[in-house]
């Protein structure tokens, strides 16, 4: 490990990821100031430094400040991180952003596409900055195989810090430079970001397969071929196919479609055992990011013109009450044809647009 680094991180969010990242940056010697929008949350942490409903066996540092305030969560901060759930960001950061130091780099590791506007989280965060800060700021995807039970537990993991801009993925490099953690760079955030949240829907659908009890075949062929529809639709926003042979693709793939804490699983497992959707999120006290994004990716997908058959199954059974057995049966009995990966001539709508120029 280098030599500790001196930034001063604002770290919005007291969910699991905020709390792991917060835990890994504190260690490389950073400061951090974790802001949390509900009182008692923050005020639990204050007392306990632990929530254990939230993250079990895990004890956030001392030298982690943690308050509601936001004038207090920016001050003197040199790196703001988003931990907040996709579908939330737009309210809470409007009103987070006065705060927020004109120019500091935002980070993101949020994963998903936001309902209506079909935006992904750094646009949101990048279109709010300019409009309350009147300049635009310079944004990083932090995203990667990461189930924050391990990284609680220090187990090792990889991370990866896509940016435009070569300097601030270098920065988020280095506040992660912890031994369990081994963050890469690349220049691809548009790639990062499309991964991380496309993954979450065929988390849904292979957990969908686990609870039906149809087999490790049927949860292989789930995985490639979710990958593959992944990869049209990055390369159609403007991304490079081989981000998703790496680890936000791939990797952060296998990790949330087989893990056992992974929610989205989680989520789908219960539905292929004949829980509804209503049900499963009454007794969840989590977020599970695939559910509004199956919604947002299947409308992008048709915006643009791109076939994606297990999305939109995930779609289907989630908001049009189709049984997750007639999804399978509808996708094995599509008309046979050639394996593609990815598009052949991707279209380029500007680095991520959502419409054509």
């Amino acid at each position: 490990m280098t030599q500790p680094t001196k930034h001063h991180v604002a770290m919005i969010g007291t969910g699991q990821m905020g709390l792991v990242m917060a835990d890994a940056i504190v260690s490389r010697g950073a400061a951090v100031t974790m802001w949390g929008p509900r009182t008692e949350i923050v005020q639990q942490l204050k007392e306990e430094r632990a929530i254990p409903a939230r993250l079990p066996g895990f004890r956030l540092p001392d030298a982690v400040q943690l308050t509601t305030d936001p004038e207090e969560a920016f001050a003197g901060a040199t790196v703001a991180i988003n931990a907040i759930p996709t579908q939330f960001i737009r309210s809470t950061w409007t009103k987070l952003l006065p705060a927020c130091l004109p120019g500091t780099p935002l980070v993101s590791t949020a994963k998903g596409v936001e309902n209506g506007t079909l935006l992904r989280p750094t646009e949101v965060l990048g279109e709010l900055a300019e409009s309350v800060l009147g300049q635009r700021s310079d944004l990083v995807v932090l995203s990667g195989p990461t189930i924050a039970t391990e990284l609680a537990a220090r187990l090792p993991a990889a991370l990866i810090s896509a940016s435009n801009s070569d300097a601030c993925a270098h920065i988020v490099q280095d506040l992660l430079n912890v031994p369990w953690i081994r963050t890469y760079t690349l220049d691809d955030p548009v790639g990062v970001e499309i991964a991380g949240a496309t993954k979450n829907i065929i988390a849904l659908a292979a957990g969908m397969i686990d609870g039906l009890g149809i087999g490790d075949n049927a949860k292989s062929m789930l995985l490639a071929r979710g990958l593959a529809e992944i990869a049209r639709l990055g390369q159609a926003m403007g991304a490079r196919l081989e981000t998703f042979f790496g680890i936000a693709g791939v990797g952060d793939l296998a990790t949330t479609c087989f893990s056992p804490h992974g929610r989205n699983r989680t989520c789908g497992e219960a539905i292929g055992r004949g829980e509804t959707l209503e049900e499963f999120t009454a007794r969840s006290d989590s977020v599970v990011e695939g559910v509004a994004t199956a919604r947002a990716v299947a409308e992008l997908a048709g915006r643009i013109g791109i076939e994606m058959p297990i999305t939109r199954a995930v779609s289907l059974i989630l908001f049009e009450g189709m049984a997750p057995r007639e999804a399978i049966d509808r996708l094995m009995d599509r008309d046979l044809k050639a394996e593609e990966l990815g598009l052949h001539h991707p279209p380029f709508f500007g680095g991520g647009e959502t419409t054509p120029r």
